[in-house]
């Protein structure tokens, strides 16, 4: 894959008709969630440079904080070393087109506890997060290369949502690398319901 290649992101969607239907948050044995408190930066960074994000700081997470819901920054943590290894974020995004859609923001995981189901649990609650708040809108962005990341999130009950005419032939490859069923049509009836006078 080129380089070019490994740049391009992808969107999904949460669809329509689960608009009331959050997804269940669940944790294995050994760990916990919850809210971010202050203080827990320094050991952030250091999982987002972990999963493949190196140099975030207090100057790249500031304009982060204004977006982030309030009660929506989710840590899993190991409870034996009491360490975050899990984190995900509920943003709002203002977009021109979505003035009120929420995107999933900057799922990370410490690969030492990856399997364990950690992602989805944090990608879950941040979810549910949002339809607590009444968003009607939900979407996130990620590069296909992240094929953990966007297992987790098919998985999940996210759609892609094929905006571009590239779309599709990035997710043809990433279903067959992900040996997930490739439904474009399906995926379109569902996208073209979401409205941005409705987000």
């Amino acid at each position: 894959m080129s380089q070019v290649d490994m740049q391009t992101q992808v969107q999904m969607i949460w669809p329509e008709e689960r608009r009331q239907d959050p997804p269940p948050v669940e944790l294995p044995a050994g760990y916990t969630l919850r809210l971010y408190q202050p203080g827990d930066e320094t050991r952030f960074y250091q999982v987002m440079a972990l999963a493949g994000w190196p140099g975030w700081d207090e100057a790249k997470l500031q304009p982060w904080l204004f977006r982030i819901l309030p009660q929506g920054w989710f840590m899993a943590v190991h409870q034996t070393s009491n360490q975050i290894v899990a984190s995900a974020m509920a943003t709002h995004d203002h977009t021109w087109l979505y003035p009120f859609c929420g995107e999933v923001g900057w799922l990370a995981a410490d690969p030492a506890h990856t399997g364990r189901g950690l992602g989805t649990a944090v990608t879950a609650a941040v979810t549910a997060r949002f339809i607590a708040a009444g968003y009607r809108c939900i979407h996130l962005y990620t590069e296909i290369f992240r094929l953990p990341a966007l297992k987790i999130y098919l998985k999940l009950g996210y759609i892609p949502f094929l905006t571009k005419p590239e779309s599709p032939g990035h997710w043809r490859t990433i279903c067959e690398q992900l040996n997930w069923p490739f439904t474009p049509d399906a995926w379109q009836s569902s996208s073209a319901i979401i409205s941005p006078r409705e987000c």
